[in-house]
């Protein structure tokens, strides 16, 4: 198994994962902007890769002018992903 993902209903509660992850010091391995996603990356304990990620909304899909899907890779900007976190207290 190269890795398993886990797909969040919004980017709240993908931002809440990531609170909660860095409150437990899980270090990610990385963080991207797939323009239709955003990802978080860890292992678990065996070194499987595990994908924590919502979808963005379609309508809100990036495309090239002839209108086919345009994905990427772009580092996520975790601050920005925390600031829509609920409050966890």
């Amino acid at each position: 198994m190269y890795h398993f993902a886990i797909r969040y209903p919004s980017r709240a509660a993908l931002a809440d994962a990531l609170r909660r992850l860095q409150k437990a010091k899980i270090p990610l391995q990385g963080a991207s902007d797939h323009g239709v996603s955003e990802a978080l990356y860890l292992s678990d304990p065996d070194g499987n890769g595990i994908e924590l990620y919502w979808d963005r909304p379609r309508e809100r899909w990036p495309k090239t002018p002839d209108g086919k899907i345009e994905m990427y890779t772009r580092p996520l900007k975790l601050d920005a992903l925390l600031a829509e976190a609920p409050d966890g207290t």
